[in-house]
């Protein structure tokens, strides 16, 4: 059956009518202003911090000690710029909202140097992350393993370039960053969380990670683990108190099974404690704590020619 071309003669109205919406609905978009930062450039500035963080296991193969420094210094020079536009839009965005006045050009290229300047350390800081990983899971065959196939670490580096980016005071783009690697990886980091060295996290699916958390070093997480906020402080009018520590910590060498959920801004949990699958906590452990669930009641049902049996442990 062929398409009915008078159905098209609607499309002017139903465009006007959404035309309309852009100055009712004046939140929802970005008209008259100048571009914002790019998804797609925060994509690929990603992928190329990852290809500097990690020579050889990427886009590029056959590197060696005597073209190393010409395809870094390549990358490098390619991030100086890309990290400079748009850093300078999301700039730009900003004193827009708060009417201020700023060179952002000067100002993105200031922040752009000072985040490529962290790299050498970033490096030292993410061995830390591969090493927590091959030591805490026994099916790891190799650091290369870790490095190519593991969610968790992808999850983690790209966090730790954000964190770093935040901490120069860069807006969006930080959280653009996390976003892409939560939509990849199925794990959500804020970048705003501060996390110790030696961090890995196991599986890794459903990992979300808020805001004001703090994690010591050699922290480890498994899939569905929540640290989140219990609740959201409010003003007098009503609104959200936002800035405030909303998220727990939790303090060097602490383990936290699968699925389990810690709430709260107060909630510490003390060093080398473990924290059991469904774990549903919002009180802080001392040290050296073990927090389980109570041996669940499970009913089995079997059938036999006779009669169904019913089995209850």
């Amino acid at each position: 059956m062929a398409t009915d071309i008078r159905l098209k003669e609607s499309l002017p109205e139903i465009t006007e009518t959404l035309v309309a919406t852009y100055t009712e609905c004046g939140a929802t978009h970005h008209l008259g202003h100048k571009p914002l930062p790019s998804r797609d450039a925060i994509v690929e500035i990603v992928a190329d911090m990852m290809e500097v963080l990690y020579p050889g296991y990427g886009r590029r193969q056959n590197l060696h000690i005597g073209n190393i420094e010409y395809h870094i210094g390549d990358l490098i020079d390619g991030l100086h710029d890309k990290l400079t536009q748009q850093i300078a839009r999301t700039l730009r965005h900003e004193c827009e909202q708060d009417g201020q006045e700023m060179d952002c050009e000067a100002v993105a290229q200031q922040k752009a140097v000072a985040l490529l300047a962290r790299l050498p350390d970033l490096r030292t800081l993410l061995e830390q992350d591969v090493n927590a990983a091959y030591e805490g899971d026994p099916a790891a065959k190799s650091l290369y393993e870790i490095i190519f196939c593991y969610p968790g670490l992808e999850a983690v580096t790209v966090y730790r370039i954000a964190h770093e980016l935040l901490k120069l005071g860069v807006p969006l783009i930080p959280r653009m960053m996390t976003e892409a690697a939560h939509s990849k990886t199925g794990i959500d980091i804020h970048p705003g969380a501060n996390i110790g060295p030696g961090f890995f996290i196991d599986h890794g699916t459903g990992v979300v990670i808020g805001e004001t958390c703090d994690l010591g070093p050699n922290v480890k997480l498994y899939q569905g683990v929540t640290l989140g906020a219990l609740s959201f402080p409010r003003d007098a009018a009503g609104n959200i108190i936002r800035g405030k520590k909303r998220h727990p910590t939790l303090e060097h060498d602490v383990v936290v099974y699968a699925n389990a959920t810690i709430l709260g801004g107060d909630t510490v949990v003390g060093h080398h404690s473990v924290i059991g699958s469904n774990v549903w906590l919002t009180q802080s452990v001392e040290p050296y704590t073990s927090v389980t669930m109570e041996k669940p009641s499970l009913r089995f049902r079997g059938s036999t020619k006779d009669t169904d049996a019913m089995y209850h442990i």
